[in-house]
């Protein structure tokens, strides 16, 4: 089975490529130079273009979020109309929900109402266009040592300067990279469509995921990051990293997907305690 990534130098886009066997890559010079026939004869077409999420926010900056993900999407979904490909996979995130609610996919439907809910909604729209079986994943927070989240995080925490943020009472909810990796090889093996959730089964508090790391760690953890120096930092951007999301992957449960890494206990020791 041949695959098409696009987004594949990206943090998730290389733990993908290695899972693979035989890959395309769509870089972003492709979509620049309308050169998408490479995908014509690939099976799948998993879409990770995206501008990165974590930056400040300017009124331009808003405008490559959108369009390095929206635009990029059409330009997919219109390839695949003269191509053979069979199932599209497209990416989301849980920047879809609103904040303080439990939320899985059917519960929260209607989404959240802030510039990120709001650019997933049109960034699903797109992918929904398209005229095979289309699956959407809504990213939780991805986890691994090699990049993201927890690399960014990881000196801070490795000096002892780690602390939740404000009073630690958000709603974190995350996924292992190698359970996401598995994720799509489920959706592809059983030819699934619909909207999921790649978040793992136990989301848990900020406060608690800072204990958690600070104890795989080895260190204190007892310095509170204020919000507003977030917002100072990141602008409008640092509701990504203040917001609270709650939220289940009741659909890929239902299907009979198993996560390896439930517990966010189990994913800081699979990165910084095993061998």
């Amino acid at each position: 089975m041949k695959i098409a990534i696009s987004g594949a130098s990206g943090f998730v886009g290389t733990a993908l490529q290695k899972s693979f066997e035989d890959v395309v890559t769509i870089s972003r010079a492709d979509f620049k130079n309308n050169n998408l026939d490479k995908i014509k004869d690939c099976d799948v077409v998993i879409n990770l273009a995206g501008a990165p999420i974590i930056k400040r926010w300017s009124d331009e900056y808003k405008k490559e979020l959108y369009s390095s993900r929206i635009d990029t999407t059409k330009a997919l979904v219109d390839a695949i109309k003269n191509s053979n490909i069979k199932h599209f996979i497209s990416t989301s995130a849980i920047g879809f929900y609103p904040d303080e609610k439990e939320c899985d996919e059917e519960s929260c439907s209607d989404g959240g109402d802030d510039f990120l809910a709001n650019l997933c909604k049109d960034w699903e729209a797109e992918a929904k266009k398209c005229s095979v079986d289309t699956a959407i994943v809504r990213f939780g927070i991805v986890l691994d040592k090699s990049g993201g989240a927890l690399a960014k995080m990881y000196r801070a925490f490795s000096m002892g300067l780690g602390g939740p943020i404000g009073d630690g009472k958000s709603w974190f909810s995350w996924i292992d990279l190698k359970d996401l990796v598995s994720i799509f090889h489920f959706l592809i093996e059983n030819k699934l469509s619909g909207i999921f959730n790649a978040t793992a089964p136990n989301p848990v508090l900020n406060k608690d995921f800072t204990k958690s790391f600070a104890q795989v760690l080895h260190k204190p953890a007892f310095l509170p990051i204020p919000k507003f120096a977030l917002q100072v930092i990141y602008s409008e951007g640092a509701t990504v990293l203040t917001g609270s999301k709650r939220v289940y992957p009741k659909m890929l449960l239902s299907k009979g997907f198993e996560f390896q890494y439930k517990s966010i206990d189990e994913c800081l020791k699979r990165n910084y305690e095993d061998k």
